[in-house]
């Protein structure tokens, strides 16, 4: 089983606790661990966060998430002016409110990927391994597959995250 949502959300601050009700929603009653369920709910709401922010002028953003085998992957796609993800990063201010989001989705996640799409927009993508409760639904859901045939999640290959349909042609990614 492989498990898709997706949703194209207005640019406000009232759509991050729609999107993270419904995912942790899902990735609760799959039976996934109450501790990587807040670290994906936060790493979400900042990825959100940071659009809602900084993608003028576009007014609505793409949230994607994929839970597949032992993996949930969430890509955060906006239209707006671009983000330059290559500079260097300096912590801010211990007092400051903002300015953290980076930081704290590259301490939550297992791998994260961004991808300037030159003033067409970013794609942030996150990735964290799913552990579930004992006797999990999503043990026996998203596991059997994996189990039954041996196969593993398709790999990435090159630097753009593997962003299916959510982008315009040309930009996917390639998979192997």
């Amino acid at each position: 089983m492989e498990a898709t949502i997706s949703l194209r959300l207005p640019r406000d601050a009232a759509s991050v606790p729609v999107i993270r009700q419904l995912l942790d929603a899902s990735l609760c009653a799959l039976g996934v661990e109450s501790q990587i369920r807040e670290d994906i709910q936060l790493m979400l709401s900042e990825a959100c966060s940071n659009v809602i922010q900084h993608a003028a002028p576009s007014d609505d953003y793409m949230v994607s998430t994929e839970l597949y085998h032992d993996r949930c992957v969430i890509k955060v796609v906006d239209a707006g002016d671009g983000f330059d993800f290559s500079g260097p990063r300096s912590s801010p201010p211990s007092t400051s409110e903002h300015g953290r989001g980076l930081l704290i989705m590259r301490a939550l996640a297992d791998d994260i990927r961004f991808v300037n799409r030159h003033e067409r927009g970013s794609v942030v993508c996150l990735e964290k391994k799913l552990r579930f409760v004992k006797d999990a639904p999503g043990l026996s859901l998203l596991l059997s597959e994996e189990l039954e045939f041996g196969e593993g999640v398709p790999e990435v290959v090159g630097d753009d995250p593997h962003i299916r349909d959510h982008l315009p042609t040309g930009d996917h990614a390639h998979v192997k």
